[in-house]
Formats: structure tokens, sequence, C-alpha cells
């Protein structure tokens, strides 16, 4: 929602005399257009989404605010003279939107009191990590289309030629080669099964003698390096635990919602 060139709108005692209200009414109220209140609740669900999305809250947003919900309320009358609300495709709009409003808190509401606690953090961390096996390889390849000619290429490299040079000037992998080839530090699990089996047999500084067929074309692998796989510190991961376990607890809520209800 954009509130540029928008002009600031004040209700003075007389607009409020004018109008009908009364001045306790007015507290609860940012205006009153053609007899009809608009209750500062508004204001006040609009002012937080906004501060949701990065606005800062101000006078400024808040005169804004009041501005915008008196249009909306000037042509939200202008379209129930015209009856726009009881047409049939607008009011499954309307009743779409109340849902989403309402699921929304639902699901607020819920997250809020079935928020993940330290210990279902710290044991979802420690089932994570007993599944942290091995190592990682440090790897790099050249990609072709066919064997003949990752074998000329194997060629060229015993013959002393530079993998990284070889890398760029003929891989068809174009994120890895303007790099000469390098994978960066992956685990085997990470790549397909036969390009994984043949770098488990490299040994460190070691190229493959035989091109390695995969549904990508055909490989050349060269083994940099191994380390332990490192496992991340809880605190560095707990933000995105915590929501994984948080998507997890709401769709079980979901689903346990859904086996209780009656669906004909």
């Amino acid at each position: 929602m954009s509130f540029k060139n928008v002009r600031l709108w004040i209700a003075t005692a007389a607009v409020i005399v004018a109008a009908g209200a009364s001045s306790a009414a007015f507290a609860q109220n940012i205006a009153v257009v053609n007899g009809k209140p608009i209750p500062k609740e508004r204001v006040d669900a609009l002012v937080a989404e906004l501060v949701r999305q990065g606005q800062t809250d101000s006078p400024q947003l808040q005169a804004a605010v009041r501005e915008e919900l008196v249009n909306r309320e000037i042509m939200m009358q202008e379209a129930e003279k015209e009856g726009i609300p009881n047409q049939p495709g607008v009011k499954a709009q309307m009743v779409l939107a109340q849902q989403s409003v309402a699921i929304r808190q639902l699901i607020a509401n819920y997250m809020k009191t079935n928020a993940p606690t330290d210990a279902e953090l710290k044991a979802k961390y420690d089932e994570a990590i007993k599944q942290v096996q091995g190592k990682e390889y440090h790897l790099h390849h050249i990609l072709v289309d066919n064997e003949q000619q990752a074998k000329d290429i194997i060629a060229k490299l015993k013959a002393g030629g530079n993998f990284d040079d070889l890398a760029k000037q003929y891989s068809k992998d174009t994120g890895s080669a303007a790099h000469g080839g390098d994978l960066d530090w992956a685990n085997l699990q990470s790549y397909v099964p036969e390009f994984g089996a043949a770098a488990a047999k490299l040994q460190k500084g070691q190229i493959t003698d035989e091109p390695v067929k995969t549904q990508y074309g055909w490989h050349i692998i060269r083994l940099d390096d191994t380390r332990p796989v490192k496992v991340p510190a809880f605190e560095d991961v707990k933000p995105q635990i915590a929501q994984q376990l948080q998507q997890e607890k709401l769709q079980a809520y979901e689903q346990s919602l859904r086996a209780k209800a009656k669906i004909q």
C-alpha cells in the first residue's frame, strides 16, 4: 500500500458535531463518514501490518493511515450503493479474504502457545548431528558430452596439461568451469551415485584414469582434499531448527484438525 502524496486528514470539533458524534465516540473512532464511524482499531491494525512490512510507526504514518481508511470508507459506501458486495463473485472473494485473516490469526495463536522449547530444539539438533558422518570432499571436474573427448582430455592431463585451464576451455558445467571445475567442499551423497562412487576411490591429488559416465555426460574428476564433516554449533543453527520444528508442529496441527473433521 502506498501513501505517497497523501493529504493529512485532521478531524476538528466542528466535523464531529456535524456528524452527530459525541466526544466519547470520537475517542474510539478516527472519523465518521456519512454517519458511519471508522473505529480506531482499524488504524492500529493497518499500522501494525505496515510496521511488520518494514515501515516505521510515526505521526506521519498514522496520519496517512487515517487518510487511507477515510478514502476506503468513502469508496466502500459507494460500492455498497451499487450493490457490489452482493455480487456472487465479489461475495466469494470477500469470504476468502475473511478466511485468510482468521486462519492467519489461528496459526499465530497456535504457534504462540506451541513454540518449540529449548529441550525440543536440542533434541532435534542431536538427532541431526547423528546423521552427519564421514568426510567432505573438495573436488574439481570437467564435464563433456562424449567419452572420446573425455579420454582426450585425460591424455592431455597425463601429458602435463593444466586441469583448471582445460576445465575452463572444455567443461560444459558452466557453474564450475569458470572456476577451473571447482566443486568446493561437499559430501559424496550430494552427487549422483556414479560420480560419488568414482570420487570415493581417489587419493588426494589423483585424477580419474577413465571417464565417469552419469546422466549429465562424461566427467574427469580430481580430488584435492578431504576433511571430517564439520558439525555446526547448536547456537549457530538454532533459528533454522526452530523454523523447521514450527513447520512440523503446524503440519501436525493441521493434520489433527482434518482427521477430526467430517468431510462428505
